[in-house]
């Protein structure tokens, strides 16, 4: 959804004049896997925190794509604050993904977390995601602008909006105009939410910005329950799609199962989403077929 009004007042973004509204007021519509994000269609992709097996991920996969889902997110390289948790299978994930993209059609979105690392997850992924941790390693955002696959960068937690736009024209400057940002919540002093899911952002972003807006609600609120509810409210502040976890075993997930949805929760949410999207005048994307699609 592009900003309505003609106003230029207060658009400025100074240094980040590659990202800025001005420089492309007809908005950048990024392509990954043939699927549009920043067009009329509200676009989520979905999956879980980390890749665990070939049964977890296909299974997960078939249920977002029954759901609606367009993308599938999951982790192959896993980064934790405590060094002993899961650290994700890493470039076993990664076959595994391109695997069950063969097996249903999926694009997939996983995250890049070093340099050297760019050129494997390239040849795996349709798109690269830049963690909220690593939204200020000014060296990778160089590494992924030369990779010219799209990029999902997420806000950093502690991040001002135009510290993300700012990151984003490292990307941009090296010629890769494929930029997704995505709102997933910075750290407040309230502790009842993993962090605080700032949908201020979202408005914000679409007046300063031409590059689609993403909302994570599962990382936003740390809480199952809260992600339909804060859903709807991304969407209705204007959001482009959603990043939401979702897992076939909520209560054997290695990672983040209190935030992510069980098969059941997500297609509940999606028909929910539907019905707002109606109202909203914009689409989501229908339950797909379970018929396996041509390898890619």
């Amino acid at each position: 959804m592009r900003r309505q009004d003609g106003n230029s007042e207060d658009t400025a973004v100074g240094p980040a004049r590659l990202a800025a509204y001005e420089s492309k007021p007809e908005g950048t519509i990024v392509v990954a896997g043939g699927v549009e994000i920043g067009g009329p269609e509200v676009i989520v992709m979905a999956g879980p925190c980390a890749v665990e097996s070939r049964e977890q991920l296909l299974t997960t996969a078939r249920a977002i794509q029954d759901g609606g889902a367009r993308i599938l997110r999951g982790g192959a390289f896993k980064p934790r604050t405590s060094p002993y948790s899961f650290q994700g299978l890493k470039e076993e994930g990664l076959e595994l993904l391109a695997w069950v993209r063969r097996e249903t059609g999926l694009p997939i979105v996983t995250e890049v977390m070093e340099t050297r690392n760019v050129e494997l997850v390239s040849d795996h992924a349709d798109i690269l995601q830049v963690g909220s941790r690593h939204m200020h390693d000014y060296a990778l955002l160089e590494e992924v602008g030369r990779a010219r696959l799209p990029v999902l960068l997420k806000r950093g937690w502690c991040a001002t909006l135009d510290e993300l736009l700012l990151a984003a024209e490292y990307v941009l400057k090296q010629g890769n105009e494929q930029v997704v940002l995505c709102e997933r919540g910075i750290r407040t002093f309230e502790p009842s939410t993993r962090n605080t899911l700032d949908l201020n952002a979202i408005p914000f972003l679409k007046r300063r910005t031409h590059l689609p807006v993403v909302v994570d609600p599962s990382h936003g609120t740390g809480h199952r329950w809260m992600v339909p509810t804060m859903s709807k409210a991304a969407l209705a502040a204007g959001a482009d799609g959603l990043l939401v976890e979702v897992h076939s075993d909520v209560e054997a997930a290695l990672s983040d199962g209190e935030q992510s949805l069980t098969p059941e929760g997500f297609r509940a949410m999606m028909d929910d989403l539907r019905g707002l999207c109606g109202v909203l005048g914009r689409r989501l994307g229908a339950p797909a077929s379970r018929e396996r699609q041509p390898n890619r």
